[in-house]
C-alpha cells in the first residue's frame, strides 16, 4: 500500500476511534446528572490551591511553569499537587509546591493494571480532600473527568478546567480547549492567579540539585567519561507507536562519535534496557555506555552536562529541555505543536515524517499491525543527524525562551 492510501486508511481508523462510545455517552449523562446535585462547600482552605496532574513525567513537567508563575505572584498561597506516584519524584524537586499528594489515578498505570472502581475511588478521594480543604482547584488535563468529579464532590468552590463534554458540567470555570502548546494551555488555566503572560516570560526549568550533580560526576568518572563531551540518547517511550528503529539509532550514534568526537550515554528505564542493548549491539564504536537506573534528579544532572539529548517523544526529552540541554525529539502520532520540548525551536528541534495521517493523536494502536503506522519510522537517518548537529552547535545551559 502506498503512503497516500495508507494515510487515508489510518485517518479513517483514527476518526472511528475518536467517536464516543455508548458507554462514554452514558458516563457523560451520569456526570451531568451528578453535577446538578447540591454538594456542600468545603468549609476551609481559603489559602490552598489544588492542582490535578494525573499524567506521567512529561506532562507533569509541562505544568510547572504555570505552578511557578502562580507562586511568584502569590507567595503565601499554599499549592498542593495531586499526582500519580509515577510523577511525584519529579514534582518533589519544586519548592513552589508545598504539598504533594499521590493516588493511583484510574487508567494511568504503566503497564495497565486491573481497573479500579473509579466511582468509589472518586468518592473516597473527595472525602479525603474535603478534610484538607481547598478553595480552588485546577484540572490540568483537558479530558480528565475523574479529577473534575473529585473536585466537585470535595466541595471545592472554584474548579478550573476545559470545556470538554465529560468535564465542563463539573467545573465552575470552563475554558475552550485550544490547539496550542501544553505549557500555554496550562498557563491559560492559571490566569486567574497570574494574569496575562507572554510566551517569552514563560520558562521551563528543572531545579537540579548539587547532590545529584555530585552523583553523576562520580558515575562519569567510573565510566571513564569525566572529561568527555557527552551526547545522551533516550530511545524509549511510553508507547510502541513512538519508537524509532534500533538500527537507525545505531547509525546516528556511530556518526556522531566519528564526526564530533563525543561520548554517548544511553538513558532509559529498566523496561527499555533491551531496546538500548539492541542499539548498542548494532554500533561499531565502543564509545557508548548504558546509564542504568537513575533518579529523576540524577538524570536531569546528566542531561545538564550534555551537549545535546536525542530521543523519541517522551518525558525524558522534556526533562532535558528543563535542564537546559539542546534537544532533538522524533515525533510520530503526537503533535509537536502541543508537545515539543519547550523553548527556543533553534535549541529544541522536533522531527516529523511527511505521511499525511500525522499527527493522528492516537497513541495506542495495539489492536493494529505496527507496520501500518510508520510515522516515526519514516524519519530518516539524515534528518536526525542534521538536527543533532544543529543541536550540537547550540550553547548549553543557556536561558530558554519560546519563539511563537
Amino acid at each position: 500500500m502506498d503512503r497516500q492510501a495508507l494515510a487515508a486508511r489510518n485517518n479513517r481508523l483514527a476518526e472511528a476511534l475518536r467517536q464516543r462510545t455508548a458507554k462514554q455517552k452514558l458516563r457523560d449523562k451520569l456526570l451531568a446528572a451528578l453535577a446538578r446535585m447540591p454538594i456542600p462547600a468545603s468549609g476551609a482552605g481559603s489559602g490552598r490551591l489544588l492542582i490535578f496532574r494525573p499524567d506521567h513525567l512529561g506532562d507533569a513537567l509541562l505544568s510547572t511553569p504555570a505552578i511557578q508563575a502562580i507562586k511568584r505572584r502569590h507567595p503565601r498561597l499554599s499549592i498542593h499537587a495531586l499526582c500519580g506516584p509515577w510523577s511525584a519524584p519529579a514534582l518533589a524537586h519544586y519548592a513552589e509546591i508545598d504539598q504533594i499528594l499521590t493516588i493511583d489515578f484510574p487508567g494511568f498505570q504503566r503497564p495497565p493494571q486491573p481497573p479500579h472502581n473509579a466511582w468509589q475511588l472518586a468518592w473516597h478521594s473527595a472525602r479525603h480532600l474535603r478534610r484538607i480543604g481547598y478553595a480552588s482547584a485546577i484540572v490540568m488535563r483537558h479530558d480528565h473527568w475523574w479529577g473534575a468529579l473529585v473536585a466537585y464532590l470535595a466541595g471545592i468552590q472554584e474548579r478550573f478546567g476545559y470545556d470538554i463534554a465529560s468535564v465542563a458540567p463539573l467545573l465552575s470555570h470552563a475554558q475552550p480547549f485550544e490547539h496550542q502548546h501544553a505549557v500555554l494551555q496550562n498557563m491559560r488555566l492559571a490566569r486567574r492567579w497570574t494574569g496575562e503572560m507572554t510566551a517569552d516570560e514563560i520558562q521551563l526549568r528543572f531545579p537540579v540539585q548539587d547532590s545529584d550533580r555530585h552523583v553523576i560526576a562520580g558515575k562519569l568518572g567510573e565510566w571513564g567519561m569525566a572529561a568527555a563531551e557527552l551526547v545522551c540518547i533516550h530511545p524509549g517511550a511510553g508507547m510502541q507507536s513512538k519508537l524509532w528503529h534500533a538500527g537507525k539509532w545505531a547509525r546516528v550514534a556511530d556518526q556522531l562519535v566519528e564526526r564530533h568526537d563525543v561520548s554517548l550515554v544511553f538513558t532509559g528505564t529498566r523496561n527499555e534496557a533491551n531496546l538500548i542493548d539492541a542499539i548498542m549491539a548494532r554500533m561499531t564504536t565502543g564509545r557508548a555506555i548504558k546509564a542504568g537506573e537513575t533518579t529523576v534528579g540524577e538524570l536531569a544532572a546528566l542531561y545538564e552536562r550534555s551537549r545535546a539529548v536525542l530521543g523519541t517523544d517522551s518525558g525524558a526529552l522534556h526533562l532535558a529541555a528543563a535542564a537546559h540541554a539542546p534537544t532533538v525529539a522524533l515525533f510520530g502520532p503526537a503533535d509537536p505543536l502541543e508537545f515539543a520540548p519547550w523553548g527556543d525551536p533553534g535549541r529544541h528541534i522536533a522531527l516529523t515524517a511527511e505521511i499525511g495521517c500525522r499527527p493522528c493523536r492516537i497513541l495506542d494502536w495495539a489492536s493494529d499491525d505496527p507496520a501500518w503506522h510508520p510515522c516515526v519510522g519514516d524519519i530518516s537517518i539524515e534528518q536526525t543527524l542534521h538536527a543533532a548537529e544543529t543541536a550540537l552547535s547550540q550553547p548549553t545551559g543557556s536561558h530558554q525562551r519560546r519563539i511563537t
